[in-house]
């Protein structure tokens, strides 16, 4: 049974209060808090544990190089690839992509080719490619979703030409919380010779994740969403484009030897993993994923499909209220805008006077705000400890915001 009170109990911060209110976090799109097992765990390691890893071979770099190590296999599991030498270790998401950019699209496009992106995406999933298109002359070709904030699969596919070289798509929006179907995309890609990679920075906080039955080449997440620390993350990579690709940071770990005329480099994936690495924060995050898979992410969904759900009920009695993605296959993320002159910083402002913490600006998705004719909306992001009761709060905080600019 999934006790939503018992599990709050695990996240300290929730037992505080903002603004002499009780703390509502509807901030999770942005970054969700940690349970103690992750607080301790991050604790231990720089108190009793820490040394660093593959380096040294007394005690404590052996524990904290088979602590880290361990990780690796813990993402595998989490992601159902099929090893876990196809998990690259890394400070997150963007870091993941900028890996991808560098390692395996810039050595194989040049002027001309083409790259296919959502309008939904984030900047994490944008900007790599503005570099190659600043600096190869590679062509981004974006894809629009309909009114109701969904991505048609097929309408990805028709943009496909001889000249695409790559797809990158998110697998949920985090301003719109539209889920994507990837695996379709993937499918119809593939049929065409063309690679996929899914951002998954939000997908895998909402629903299970099986980058074996989705197919796709490159897969992306971050830790510090995930429930662990920040400075964590991986990205999977399909091992046949692993051996495509040319490192992206040059140092220690990521080489066999070095000498004045020559560099050997190591086996993937260390091959692409330079220098010292986030030792705490990726032990962190093998624990926070420990704690998610005990919930079972299953579990997690169906939880926060009910909070979405309800949210939806509540939020169509406001009709003052204006949400940006109304489809129904969504995860339980919430942009919306108020009538009148009311920005979406000062409605902010007014709900987190009430203790309500919600995200304001544009979400580092500057395509998407300008798709929907919007500058800035509010989001409301639900993760795994939050409840009905919560949605409540964020209701009344609504109306006392409308009230005041009416």
């Amino acid at each position: 049974m999934y006790d939503v009170q018992k599990i709050r109990a695990d996240f300290p911060i929730l037992s505080r209060e903002v603004n002499g209110k009780p703390l509502t976090y509807l901030d999770n799109g942005a970054s969700a808090q940690k349970p103690q097992v992750v607080i301790d765990a991050v604790t231990q390691a720089y108190s009793m544990e820490y040394s660093n890893v593959h380096r040294g071979l007394h005690f404590l770099s052996n524990l904290a190089t088979d602590k880290y190590e361990s990780v690796r296999g813990k993402i595998a599991t989490f992601l159902n690839a099929s090893d876990e030498s196809e998990i690259v270790l890394n400070s997150g998401t963007t870091e993941g992509i900028n890996l991808v950019a560098y390692g395996w699209a810039m050595p194989r496009m040049e002027a001309g080719d083409e790259i296919i992106l959502s309008v939904m995406e984030h900047h994490a999933n944008i900007v790599p490619w503005h570099f190659l298109r600043e600096r190869q002359g590679v062509v981004l070709k974006w894809v629009d979703v309909d009114a109701e904030g969904n991505l048609d699969p097929q309408a990805v596919l028709d943009t496909i030409t001889p000249r695409t070289k790559l797809i990158a798509v998110t697998q949920c929006s985090n301003v719109l919380g539209t889920v994507v179907d990837v695996k379709a995309i993937t499918n119809g890609a593939h049929a065409q010779g063309v690679p996929v990679l899914v951002d998954g920075s939000q997908g895998s906080v909402h629903m299970p994740v099986n980058v074996a039955d989705i197919g796709c080449d490159f897969y992306a997440i971050t830790g510090h969403k995930l429930y662990g620390p920040s400075g964590s993350g991986a990205i999977y990579i399909k091992s046949e484009r692993m051996a495509e690709m040319r490192p992206f940071i040059g140092g220690g770990d990521m080489i066999r030897e070095v000498s004045k005329d020559a560099v050997t480099y190591n086996d993937p994936p260390m091959k692409f993993e330079a220098g010292t690495p986030g030792i705490v924060q990726t032990i962190g995050f093998g624990v926070a994923l420990d704690y998610l898979m005990d919930l079972g992410m299953q579990n997690v969904a169906a939880h926060e499909a009910m909070l979405r759900d309800y949210t939806v009920s509540r939020l169509n009695g406001l009709n003052w209220l204006h949400v940006q993605g109304t489809t129904h296959d969504k995860a339980a993320i919430f942009s919306f805008t108020l009538d009148g002159a009311a920005h979406a910083h000062d409605i902010s402002t007014i709900l987190d006077k009430k203790g309500v913490a919600v995200r304001a600006g544009h979400h580092c998705a500057g395509p998407l705000m300008d798709f929907l004719g919007v500058t800035a909306t509010c989001r409301a992001s639900f993760g795994l400890y939050n409840t009905k009761a919560e949605v409540d709060t964020l209701i009344d905080a609504l109306e006392l915001a409308h009230d005041l600019f009416a």
